[in-house]
């Protein structure tokens, strides 16, 4: 049964990181960057978006080791100049929230049909758990990413936010964020679970 629950969680992570990355470059391509599209990433085709160590080997290693799920795709490329539908500053903080806010959309759809959907046929007890497996990662992949550190996407949030007079935060945190996150999740990850945690209780 264990094998099972793995297998689930693998393949409702893969389908989630996708759909976050997709939306990355969607909301890109609504804003005037056709990167994403030139390169095929706008496409739901695995192929075109999984890598190795945070797709498959990064997931079994944390599942292994923790009971926890957690991964990442390629990231989906964009170039801040080509957009043209707003200021590119806040372009890069509307393309960063899309990946989250996909995450979040997900949860909320099957919270809807777990809270609801008692009538249907497809109500049985086996598709309760994988819906309530899909609203754990996903809320817990949206929730994890709003951290705003590089390279994930709440820095981009944060540095579409930040005032001209702050831009040696963002020169500080581009070039150091990977530490500092490495440094946070040792120190401090065990501040994120109750938030993810609080969130999750809202969904469920």
């Amino acid at each position: 049964m264990q094998g099972v629950d793995f297998i689930f969680s693998i393949l409702i992570l893969l389908m989630s990181v996708i759909v976050h990355e997709v939306s990355h470059g969607f909301t890109a391509y609504l804003l005037g960057d056709p990167t994403a599209k030139y390169e095929g990433r706008l496409t739901l085709n695995p192929i075109k978006h999984l890598e190795f160590l945070g797709s498959f080997l990064v997931p079994t290693v944390f599942y292994l080791s923790s009971g926890m799920i957690f991964g990442w795709a390629k990231p989906v490329p964009y170039n801040p100049y080509n957009i043209k539908a707003v200021n590119p500053k806040i372009g890069g903080g509307l393309i960063g929230a899309a990946g989250p806010t996909s995450n979040f959309i997900i949860a909320g759809i099957f919270s809807l049909i777990v809270h609801y959907g008692g009538a249907l046929s497809f109500m049985t007890p086996a598709f309760l758990n994988v819906a309530t497996l899909i609203i754990i990662v996903n809320v817990s992949l949206g929730s994890f990413n709003l951290l705003p550190l590089p390279p994930l996407d709440g820095s981009k949030i944060l540095f579409a936010l930040l005032p001209r007079g702050l831009q040696h935060i963002e020169n500080i945190l581009e070039k150091y964020g990977f530490i500092f996150l490495i440094i946070f999740i040792v120190f401090f990850g065990n501040y994120i679970s109750p938030i993810i945690q609080t969130i999750l209780h809202f969904f469920l």
